[in-house]
């Protein structure tokens, strides 16, 4: 008798319906957790995907089932805080508090930064192409590969759930990762593109940018991003909502809330749902190999753009910009400014290139929110 009851104790439990393919999952998400904690990749978000990615494999668990059909039992937790992912809320309110911890003066005093925004977009037209050519990938699936060039994890989400939802978690994963690992793709492309005199370049300090400059920039954006590409509404207003909330100096206390508590609370749903849709069925397949290289792929071109635009504009100024600033131009706030920094400094201690690659950086945010607005006005 109790060897029967242990007997079926163990088939009705998750061990007895644990197969390989759960097990490869579960090491990849302590991988990724490892990643997370000991190397600090891009802990905020790859620590909640990594667990998210956790709960779903383990079998029986239910936490992304959603209701039966005839049955009055609801579904699981993670299905219902999955609603938010799959509406694009989570995105548009990480957005919001993006938009409150970033400062435009960059971009505003030196409007010419927004070239080398776009040219760092060049990855996302990149990669759609190849992942068009391999013939593994419809228009749609290439087009949410492809927005992972931008290095905006919110904007490849938003895109991802509106066209290809199925790919949702090997693209999120690619894009939060290879943004963590923007401090080791980036700097080989960026000494093998620019010489050692152009590292070396001194910008001038940048023009003090007035109140009234940043509290117009904001709304300008949004009448013209959206009057052009309507799709992009709920990014670009919601991005530039909160740099209003910021810069306008009488809601202090929306602009903390926007960009501390809210920001905080929607990045551990975004993170834990999104690993939650890694599920063994159909992530492991060569689908998802595919999305990785074509995503280191879009970083690799995207970065690639950026210098190239920065290489004209220095040439156009007569020497007076440093082309290293232009692989700020992908959306990763603010790592890619940093990286672009850490170069200048390797190649003249003097030299200071932070604010500076500020400015293409914050204009990668608005680039690749279009370019997924364009996208989706294409193929959704």
């Amino acid at each position: 008798m109790f060897l029967d009851a242990i007997k079926a104790i163990f088939q009705d439990s998750g061990f007895a319906a644990l197969t390989w393919q759960h097990c490869v999952m579960i090491v990849l998400a302590c991988v990724l957790v490892y990643l997370a904690i000991v190397k600090k990749f891009e802990p905020l978000l790859l620590l909640p995907i990594a667990f998210g990615m956790l709960l779903a494999n383990l079998p029986l668990a239910g936490l992304m089932a959603g209701p039966q059909e005839g049955s009055d039992g609801p579904g699981g937790l993670l299905y219902y805080l999955y609603q938010g992912v799959k509406l694009g809320i989570y995105p548009s309110l990480i957005f919001l508090g993006i938009g409150a911890m970033t400062d435009f003066g960059p971009l505003i005093a030196r409007p010419s930064s927004l070239f080398m925004g776009a040219g760092a977009q060049f990855g996302i037209a990149a990669a759609f192409m190849i992942a068009l050519a391999t013939g593994l990938f419809t228009p749609q699936e290439a087009a949410s590969i492809g927005i992972i060039g931008g290095a905006d994890g919110p904007t490849a989400i938003y895109l991802t759930t509106k066209l290809a939802p199925h790919l949702l978690g090997p693209i999120a994963i690619a894009a939060y990762s290879y943004m963590a690992l923007i401090p080791m793709i980036q700097p080989p492309i960026m000494r093998l593109l620019t010489t050692k005199k152009e590292r070396e370049i001194k910008m001038e300090q940048l023009r003090e940018v007035s109140k009234l400059e940043k509290i117009v920039f904001p709304i300008a954006v949004t009448v013209f991003c959206i009057l052009l590409v309507p799709s992009v509404a709920p990014l670009i207003g919601m991005l530039m909502l909160g740099n209003l909330f910021r810069e306008s100096g009488v809601v202090e206390r929306l602009s903390d809330t926007a960009q501390n508590a809210l920001i905080n609370i929607v990045t551990i749903f975004i993170g834990v749902t999104v690993g939650a849709t890694a599920k063994a069925e159909t992530f492991l397949s060569l689908q998802t190999i595919g999305i990785i290289c074509l995503g280191l792929l879009a970083f690799m071109f995207s970065t690639v753009g950026g210098v190239l635009i920065g290489k004209l504009m220095c040439w156009l100024s007569g020497g007076k910009i440093n082309p290293l600033i232009g692989s700020a131009g992908v959306s990763a706030v603010p790592m890619a400014a940093r990286v672009s920094q850490i170069e200048g400094q390797k190649a003249n201690p003097t030299n200071y290139l932070l604010m500076h690659a500020m400015g293409p950086n914050v204009a990668g945010v608005i680039g690749s929110a279009v370019a997924a607005g364009v996208l989706l006005a294409l193929f959704g």
